[in-house]
C-alpha cells in the first residue's frame, strides 16, 4: 500500500482563494461584455396585426399594442375613425401616448406633440410618427405597415 498524501492547508487555501478570484472576475466581466456587445436582435418581419377588437375602444382614446418588437398606438378618434402609428417618438424614441383631454399624441419625455394625422405639432420631434394601415377584418381591427 502507498500511504496517502495530504494537501496542505497552505496549498488548499491557495487554490481556493484563486479560484474566488477567478469567479468574481468572471462574474465582473460577463455582464461588462453582454453590455458592450449586446446580442443582435433582427427586425421583426410581421407586417400585421391584430391591434384590438372593434367594440374596444371607445371614441377619443387609444390603446398602445405591440407590432413586432415595437410598440404601436391604435387611436379612435372622437370623429369615430382608426387610426394608428407607430408608438415610438422621432426625437429619442420614447414611447408615446394619447391625450384625450386635448386629442393629440403626446411624448412625456420631452413634451413632444403630433396631430392625429402624425404630424409634428410642437417639441424636439424632428419627423412625424411613421403611419400604419388600419383595416377591419371581421370583428378585429387589423394594423398593416402601409406600402
Amino acid at each position: 500500500m502507498c500511504p496517502r498524501q495530504f494537501m496542505s492547508r497552505r496549498a488548499f487555501l491557495g487554490i481556493l482563494l484563486k479560484g474566488g478570484t477567478l469567479a468574481l472576475f468572471g462574474a465582473t466581466l460577463y455582464p461588462l461584455a453582454r453590455y458592450l456587445y449586446p446580442p443582435r436582435r433582427g427586425e421583426s418581419s410581421v407586417s400585421n396585426v391584430a391591434a384590438a377588437k372593434v367594440g374596444e375602444l371607445m371614441p377619443n382614446t387609444a390603446k398602445v399594442f405591440r407590432f413586432g418588437n415595437r410598440p404601436g398606438i391604435l387611436i379612435h378618434t372622437p370623429k369615430g375613425e382608426y387610426k394608428a402609428f407607430s408608438a415610438v417618438c422621432t426625437h429619442l424614441n420614447c414611447t408615446v401616448q394619447y391625450n384625450e383631454e386635448a386629442s393629440i399624441i403626446w411624448c412625456a419625455c420631452h413634451n413632444g406633440k403630433f396631430d392625429l394625422n402624425g404630424g409634428v405639432i410642437s417639441g424636439p420631434p424632428p419627423r412625424p410618427l411613421e403611419a400604419y394601415q388600419v383595416n377591419l377584418r371581421g370583428d378585429e381591427i387589423i394594423v398593416a405597415k402601409q406600402v
